[in-house]
């Protein structure tokens, strides 16, 4: 692991304020993943579809995809008052979905390393190291996401989501 290579927490925590667009969060995503565990993957595509409130995201395992639960981040945007907890908890499950994609498929090591690399790059008491504590849905407590319906609209896909940095042909 590259953790002592990691910029100081206060970047980190600056880029995620100051974030605009799941493209902004992602690249937060694979800079701490790269800074703290070495490892990156380009190529990945994001979809937006309305899933069972119970169900983050997901990563289907020998893609380069990563489906969010539109539903869920539009209740947590209409919950919570601040942007921050939005972009925290948008960067939980993004970081979460792309671990699997580079290759960790167990569900206990990818909670364990979202923590860990949360703490690493946030510090402590930043509140997207909450959410890898407690968990996304700590957002939510007092919500009864078990009652509300799911409406059911198209997938989406997000464009411009991941820019390569060069071009694929020279």
């Amino acid at each position: 692991m590259v953790a002592n290579g990691l910029k100081k927490n206060g970047l980190y925590c600056l880029q995620l304020e100051e974030s605009e667009g799941y493209r902004d969060v992602w690249n937060i995503v694979k800079e701490t993943v790269k800074n703290f565990l070495g490892k990156s993957r380009v190529g990945m595509m994001l979809f937006l579809d309305d899933l069972p409130l119970s169900l983050g995201a997901y990563h289907p395992v020998g893609t380069n995809n990563i489906v969010l639960n539109k539903s869920l981040v539009e209740l947590v945007e209409t919950t919570v008052k601040s942007r921050l907890e939005v972009k925290a908890f948008i960067y939980t499950l993004l970081v979460h979905e792309y671990l699997h994609a580079l290759g960790y498929l167990s569900e206990d090591e990818v909670r364990h390393l979202v923590l860990r690399i949360s703490r690493a790059c946030f510090g402590e008491s930043h509140v997207a190291t909450g959410l890898a504590q407690n968990g996304p849905w700590a957002l939510l407590k007092g919500v009864p996401i078990n009652g509300l319906p799911t409406p059911k609209g198209a997938m989406e896909i997000v464009k411009d989501f991941e820019r390569p940095n060069q071009d694929y042909i020279v």
